[in-house]
């Protein structure tokens, strides 16, 4: 998230990063500029948690950066909250990094070597170091060079004193977006920057366009530039975005992900319908992909399961057994409606299968006298290096068993999943060629060179 040109931009930020929430919870940080000072304030928890209106009165100037962090490299730990500031003979910088690099022990090695001292373990300060340390005349020159050095997931936001720079890898991973809100009574215009655009409707921001792969953007007081450090890479934009991490009311990769999700349950019910009485989404994020399948099956759709929403994201948490205890928390069945009931489950993925198994055994027990689950994906079958935190080959339970073991496993009645055609077909816009999404997950075809061997080697064991 960044703010150029507002003069509470920490507020802004603020605002920005309570409707970016659901994309980490495991800490928050923002910093921000007055074109002289650069302040900043990381905490573990939420954003609402870490920033009263004291903590923000702390964080003066026009242009602020804020990040919310579910780690995928470098441990869950303050040490590693970002945004991450590096002063240097470049002068500070200040970054904000969604996505995950996948070449950063190599880049590491060697920056280390130039005498770089790392504040983090984090893989977001390799883009910060490699800036720091790059020989060219203009910091515009350094930050492009450096982006040509790492490979991998980057949707960053970078601040110095007095100005900002948003990029995004060639491939286009991570979704990034700049808004812009009308000066008022002829002030200059502010610019916003974020991960999704939902979080533009709550600052009034005006969304423009995405950052382009492969694009450098900078806004100083001279206005908006823009460069390309990188015009070649096929892109191979992230399809469970829109699966499952955006928010539905987002407009992600120029495509809104209410209409991709609704979509979804409606090939879901062609390829895979089922006698049933009820559709049941588990909620949220399998709730617009049940509304498709009861449009488009003609079955009932209610809310047989209520979910307790002050509890987190389950699938981001980052340990097993928080995972786990997450799910009862969460999750309560309506006896009133599933009792005596033929009850088709909509979620949006089976990761481990374990939760899905709790789910269904906790649907049942309310009186329902069947269980079908459908799942509004392909199966996962290989861990993700871009930016999701799912785990090693050996861990996903769709790697390692037939759907039919699948289902017995987490004891329904029937599963099936949408196919990755299907998928395809609904994450396109019009009569585009659906070929500009990394399905690694569902393929193991990854698209990029650097990856973990170790993660991807074959199962010796079932889950």
């Amino acid at each position: 998230m960044a703010i150029y040109n507002h003069p509470d931009a920490a507020r802004m930020t603020y605002w920005g990063l309570y409707s970016l929430q659901h994309r980490g919870q495991e800490s928050g940080g923002i910093a921000s500029a007055d074109g002289q000072n650069v302040n900043d304030i990381k905490g573990m928890g939420l954003v609402s948690e870490i920033f009263t209106d004291e903590v923000l009165a702390k964080l003066p100037g026009h242009i602020a950066i804020g990040h919310t962090r579910y780690s995928t490299t470098g441990d869950s730990a303050l040490l590693n909250a970002q945004p991450i500031s590096v002063d240097s003979t470049k002068g500070l910088i200040a970054i904000a990094h969604n996505g995950n690099l996948v070449n950063l022990g190599t880049a590491r090695e060697r920056l280390e070597r130039d005498g770089a001292l790392f504040q983090t373990t984090s893989d977001s300060e390799i883009i910060i170091q490699l800036i720091a340390h790059s020989k060219h005349s203009t910091l515009v020159d350094c930050i492009a060079d450096s982006l040509r050095q790492v490979e991998g997931a980057f949707s960053i936001v970078m601040m110095t004193r007095n100005r900002i720079f948003a990029a995004r890898d060639p491939h286009g991973f991570r979704p990034l977006s700049m808004g812009r809100i009308p000066g008022v009574d002829g002030a200059p215009d502010t610019f916003v920057f974020a991960s999704e655009t939902c979080a533009f409707d709550l600052l009034h921001a005006k969304y423009e366009r995405d950052v382009k792969p492969g694009e450098l953007i900078m806004v100083s007081e001279d206005g908006v530039t823009s460069r390309y450090f990188d015009t070649t890479t096929e892109q191979a934009s992230c399809i469970f975005e829109h699966v499952y991490f955006a928010r539905p009311d987002s407009k992600v990769f120029g495509r809104w992900v209410q209409q991709s999700r609704a979509e979804m349950g409606r090939q879901l019910a062609r390829e895979s319908g089922v006698p049933a009485d009820l559709i049941v989404p588990v909620p949220d994020s399998g709730v617009t992909a049940a509304i498709g399948y009861a449009e488009e099956s003609g079955i009932p759709f209610n809310l047989g399961l209520i979910r307790n929403h002050y509890v987190g994201r389950t699938f981001i948490q980052p340990e097993q057994r928080t995972r786990d205890f997450g799910v009862r928390m969460k999750l309560n069945p309506v006896r009133s409606l599933l009792e005596g009931k033929r009850v088709i489950l909509i979620d949006d993925s089976i990761i481990r299968g374990t939760t899905s198994r709790k789910i269904v055994r906790m649907v049942r027990a309310a009186g329902a006298t069947e269980v079908h689950l459908r799942i509004s994906c392909p199966p996962t079958i290989s861990p993700c290096f871009y930016g999701v935190d799912t785990p090693s080959k050996k861990d996903l339970i769709a790697a390692n068993k037939s759907v039919k073991e699948i289902c017995e496993f987490i004891e329904a009645d029937s599963l099936a999943y949408l196919s990755l055609n299907g998928l395809l077909h609904c994450c396109t816009e019009g009569d585009a060629e659906p070929n500009t999404y990394c399905t690694a997950c569902y393929t193991g075809n990854y698209p990029t060179q650097w990856v973990d061997v170790s993660e991807i080697l074959p199962a010796t064991a079932s889950v």
